[in-house]
């Protein structure tokens, strides 16, 4: 479909489960290029992402069965090339994991710069210093080509924390001959998700969650099944949907763990929720008020690295943010152009003050009107959708091949909730 049309006003409620992380999903898919065994995986979800990276897998010669609903068998024998296909690469950003278990198990790779949300300038560097270090050289024309006759371990900081390279790094570690120790590494549940699913495989490694890794490389991995868990970015978005519109929600499969620093943010301005055990509900209602800090001040909501607030919820929290009581400021610090949205919103009646590229002063409550809208990355485009939800009248919001890239079948499952949203052509 092309497009979403939705009329606002109506709260949702009911009873939703939680898809598979999608930012666990792809390196995890890229990680069964690591052994000739098959690899079972399961909660994979099922949106373009994960497709687009299956057909890069075939690509190289692999083998991929459905066993039904959200879980595939995967093998790859013989990698019958080390390149990437360029019509793939340039769809998401997720194609450069595969640069890893390539040098790992070929000794080359060659890439096609990647693709995936444009939100502002995302470097490549980490990734060039991290598999460097391990042996790899790399040379940059129209591709980047690596090559490593050998991978071994080493001492290495990574200049930022970033979640593809700290991932890329570790696949080509655990095939490397010694101990690699990975400094200033990324945490979050998706690395995590693929650390323990090559620990699963026979790998070594030692401080999963911190951004300190120790990788005893090994000669061999063997196939393995392993189950990904909850996103806790869809989970964020549907609790900041639930209370934007002022309904209840039950969500199902959830990880407390990875909803922490979300629940601090998403409580500044008023909103709270229980969980008993995987499940999370939302009450209905919620006195939506921000929550000034000491002495009166304004709040502010800032992204950072895990365990900080997710960068991919800033865009979530600034719509939901119109539709409470107070003045708050939202920082994406990372990602210059993610914020550029919000000129939408302003358009649909929102009070916000674009301070520069990375800040935001939104005061509310607000009320939206209908609006024609294009969605320009998966984040915002989501968050587009709450807007349209909150929104009076008929809102129509375009280009929803980008939603629909990390939400998995979102227009059913909205609608068992009570939304009133259609796809079109």
């Amino acid at each position: 479909m092309n497009q979403y049309c939705i009329e606002g006003g109506y709260p949702i409620g009911g009873i939703i489960r939680a898809s598979g992380n999608k930012n666990a999903a792809l390196p995890c898919i890229a990680a069964a290029l690591l052994t000739g065994e098959p690899v079972i995986l399961r909660n994979i979800p099922d949106i373009e992402d994960v497709q687009v990276m299956l057909d890069v897998y075939r690509a190289f010669g692999g083998e991929t069965e459905s066993l039904g609903p959200n879980a595939i068998r995967m093998r790859l024998g013989d990698i019958k090339t080390s390149e990437v296909p360029a019509g793939a690469a340039h769809k998401i950003r997720a194609s450069i994991l595969f640069a890893g278990p390539l040098l790992a198990r070929t000794g080359r790779a060659v890439l096609p710069p990647p693709g995936g949300d444009v939100i502002g300038r995302r470097r490549l560097d980490t990734h060039f210093l991290a598999l460097t270090e391990l042996g790899a050289r790399v040379e940059t024309d129209h591709n980047y080509c690596f090559t490593a006759p050998a991978l071994r371990g080493a001492d290495i900081f990574l200049d930022e924390a970033s979640v593809t390279a700290t991932e890329n790094a570790i696949m080509a570690a655990v095939l490397a001959k010694g101990e690699t120790l990975l400094t200033n590494a990324a945490g979050e549940p998706h690395v995590q998700d693929l650390c323990r699913m090559l620990i699963a495989m026979g790998a070594k490694i030692e401080g999963i969650g911190s951004n300190i890794l120790r990788i005893r490389g090994v000669e061999k991995l063997s196939g393995c099944e392993y189950e990904i868990g909850a996103d806790f970015m869809e989970v964020g978005s549907f609790i900041g949907l639930a209370a934007a519109t002022r309904g209840e929600l039950h969500i199902q499969g959830i990880l407390p763990r990875d909803i922490r620093p979300a629940k601090i943010a998403f409580g500044k301005l008023g909103i709270a929720w229980e969980h008993d055990g995987s499940t999370l509900y939302v009450p209905k209602d919620q006195p939506l008020k921000v929550n000034h800090d000491l002495g009166g001040m304004i709040p502010k909501i800032d992204d950072a690295p895990w365990p900080g607030f997710p960068p991919d919820l800033t865009s979530i929290i600034t719509v939901v943010a119109t539709q409470v009581d107070g003045t708050v400021l939202v920082h994406e610090k990372m990602f210059e152009s993610r914020m550029f949205f919000v000129d939408k919103l302003i358009a649909m009646g929102a009070r916000i003050v674009l301070c520069d590229p990375h800040r935001a002063v939104i005061s509310g409550p607000t009320k939206l009107m209908a609006s024609e809208l294009i969605s320009p990355d998966v984040r915002a485009g989501m968050a587009m959708v709450i807007a349209a939800m909150c929104a009076e009248g008929s809102s129509v919001i375009r280009n929803v091949y980008q939603i629909e890239r990390g939400y998995e079948n979102l227009v059913a499952r909205l609608s068992s909730l009570g939304a009133r949203i259609r796809g079109g052509e």
